[in-house]
């Protein structure tokens, strides 16, 4: 076995980020930027009022207040959208609505509520207005040229925004990766069926399609491989196809785990085939086809956990992402943890906010690696180093969230 650490190394290692295609912006979202994003104008493009109210001098205001009103001239409204008729000139002003151009000669601008309509087009203001007061500059956001966005950005609401701002309808990013899914073994039936006895159903395709459209890649589902070397060797020809190869069962040391005597036969380059972590010990990394192979174990909870460790990372980098590693953070642990050394754990468990403000982690019942439903309750893993043996209530450990609604309020009960 090698430790966690150094099979992400040799990994990551072999791993290349793919080339780049244009998509429209509405596509973009969850796509990795592949350029930098420079604006080629300012925004906003001119001084604008940031309020409903009336734009003007802001000396026509010195000394108002409401006993002492400032009488202004209102020479006409500025609706948004519409350019200023003319300046505006001493003891005058115009009636303006917000984003509207702030025009020539005004310096200022009195929202609404701190003026008086009286009679013969004019206002009053009821108060001193500082210069410049409500009116949003050219470029007071960014100036022209600014890298506003930046290679290598993954592409929230945010980021549209942002390029639709700068008029991008169309923007450069890395290609989404895929990823062939293939289930080995003759236990496995499809999902439409019901299983017979000793036969289950191929969750774990289900369950690593998921994963992948997660990680922002796109599933290839290739089925079932039955335990031969034909089916076997059919199945991996139509996988190097994609971008990245991901197997579930049959690395492990049983009579009918076929898949490394086929990968020899394919002129595979294997890195590796154990790695110090429970769940998910027997698993299988190399190179088929110039293509990076994943050979995750059977058992869906140490599938979904290597996955989460080492395909992910992977899946990421080939998609140009730059924050490829789940966040981990401390927590206090509020049950006892005990393990043999020699093995990084990853323990399902709830992530709570405890009465102090805190982070506590819950380890769940049923850690065993067939245990699905207690992959279900958690919406995180609690790490225990190699060579940890126990934790006691109270310590301090690392948590890796893995769920969204990992701050959810109504699911967790914060």
């Amino acid at each position: 076995m090698i430790p966690v650490r150094e099979a992400l190394e040799i990994i990551l290692k072999d791993i290349k980020t793919l080339g780049t295609e244009e998509v429209e912006v509405l596509s973009s979202p969850g796509r990795v930027l592949a350029e930098d994003v420079v604006a080629g104008r300012p925004n906003p493009p001119w001084d604008n009022s940031a309020m409903d109210g009336f734009a003007l001098r802001a000396e026509d205001t010195r000394g108002a207040g409401p006993r002492n009103p400032a009488r202004l001239r209102v020479i006409y409204d500025l609706p948004a959208g519409r350019v200023p008729k003319g300046p505006v000139g001493k003891g005058e002003a115009v009636r303006i609505m917000t984003g509207a151009p702030v025009p020539e000669g005004a310096d200022s601008v009195v929202m609404v509520e701190k003026t008086k309509a009286v009679a013969d087009g004019e206002a009053l203001v009821l108060e001193e207005v500082p210069r410049g007061a409500n009116i949003r500059k050219i470029g007071e956001d960014f100036p022209s040229g600014t890298v506003v966005i930046r290679k290598g950005t993954r592409v929230r609401p945010a980021e549209v925004l942002m390029l639709a701002t700068v008029g991008r309808a169309h923007v450069k990013v890395y290609k989404r990766p895929t990823a062939a899914i293939l289930s080995t073994g003759d236990e496995l039936v499809d999902i439409d069926e019901t299983p017979e006895a000793g036969k289950i159903t191929n969750s774990n395709g289900f369950a690593l399609s998921a994963l992948v459209s997660e990680a922002g890649a796109t599933p290839v589902q290739l089925g079932i491989a039955r335990d031969t070397k034909e089916s076997l060797a059919e199945k991996l020809a139509e996988a190097v196809k994609s971008d990245l190869i991901i197997s579930s069962g049959g690395v492990s040391v049983g009579d009918y785990d076929l898949v490394k005597d086929v990968l020899g036969e394919m002129g595979s380059e294997m890195r590796f085939w154990k790695v110090a972590i429970k769940p998910g010990k027997p698993l299988a990394f190399g190179v088929i086809g110039g293509k990076p192979a994943f050979g995750l174990p059977g058992n869906p909870v140490s599938s979904m956990v290597a996955f989460e460790q080492f395909t992910r990372p992977a899946l990421l980098k080939m998609s140009g992402r730059s924050d490829i590693f789940r966040r981990t953070f401390p927590a206090s642990v509020t049950a006892e943890i005990k393990k043999k050394p020699g093995r990084m754990n990853f323990l399902r468990a709830r992530l709570f906010i405890d009465d102090s403000g805190g982070f506590s982690a819950t380890p769940l019942e049923g850690q065993g690696s067939a245990v699905i439903s207690a992959m279900v309750q958690a919406n995180c893993f609690i790490i225990v180093p190699e060579e940890t043996s126990s934790i006691k209530v109270g310590e301090t450990v690392r948590v890796q969230p893995f769920d969204s609604t990992v701050l959810d309020t109504e699911k967790y009960g914060y």
